[in-house]
């Protein structure tokens, strides 16, 4: 599997130089809940890297805590206006606390690993308004509970407005054939990520969002709405630190999320 990811890789460098010119602002798409439908420039590559994620959710019974490291994005510019994506999670590590007697279940998994395109209709480079379609498939390389169990598809479909020229607002509607719980077979889940940039400066940007997120699992149907505030920080035109947290709104949603991140482009 690693070897033909890796192939793909360069295939698709390959590919793209062709149209390669004169790099666009670099636009990654951490942090925040939405994604934005700007394009990698054709023949360059954009590696975008979680430093380090942690979630915390707690209900009545449990108090799970999930880090994640590594959890790595892969753009790869094929046109001026098509990226391919590969998407992995090297390392999870979660910890289960009993509530009720205090035992504590500590696992450590690899996680899934993701296939997509995001093809811009409109604007690639994201200025004005843009519009972008972007499918995925999610394969079943890691394992439970990092991991999902099953392979999984889904669709976004970002698009941002520009309101002026420092402020903007996103949309990412997506459905998805998400996996069951048990980790044997899919259902329906859907939503939408919502929110404003605002750009501070010619390097610094900060987003406050929404979202909300229907689930349909056989075992338990379930709605999650979530808040988000995150901030990038480009010191170079190829390079972009970032910082996010996101809150629950609602009994059915993670608490809280904190995240630490840089992207790069090649």
């Amino acid at each position: 599997m690693a070897v033909r990811l890796v192939t793909l890789v360069l295939i698709l460098m390959l590919a793209g130089r062709a149209e390669a010119g004169a790099p666009r602002e670099y636009c990654p798409e951490r942090p925040g809940l939405d994604t934005p439908p700007c394009i990698v420039d054709a023949g360059h590559v954009s590696v975008e890297t979680a430093l380090i994620d942690w979630t915390l959710e707690r209900d009545s019974d449990a108090r799970p805590d999930t880090i994640l490291v590594g959890d790595t994005l892969i753009r790869i510019g094929v046109t001026g206006s098509l990226e391919a994506q590969i998407g992995w999670t090297p390392y999870g590590h979660v910890r289960m606390r009993d509530r009720r007697t205090g035992a504590v279940a500590r696992r450590a998994r690899v996680g899934d690993a993701t296939l997509g395109i995001k093809a811009n209709v409109l604007n690639p480079d994201g200025s004005g308004t843009s519009v972008a379609i972007a499918p995925f498939l999610s394969l079943p390389i890691g394992r439970t509970p990092v991991g999902a169990g099953d392979w999984g598809a889904g669709l976004r479909l970002p698009a941002s407005f520009s309101l002026s020229d420092r402020l903007s607002f996103s949309l990412t509607p997506e459905i998805d054939a998400a996996v069951d719980g048990d980790g044997k077979g899919r259902h329906l889940a859907y939503g939408s990520a919502a929110g404003f940039t605002l750009k501070i400066s010619d390097a610094l940007s900060g987003s406050a969002e929404l979202a909300a997120f229907r689930d349909e699992d056989p075992a338990g149907h379930a709605t999650q709405a979530l808040s988000g505030l995150s901030i990038g920080w480009q010191p170079g035109k190829d390079l972009q630190l970032d910082l996010g947290a996101t809150a629950g709104l609602n009994s059915k949603s993670p608490d809280v999320e904190v995240y630490a991140g840089v992207s790069r482009r090649f």
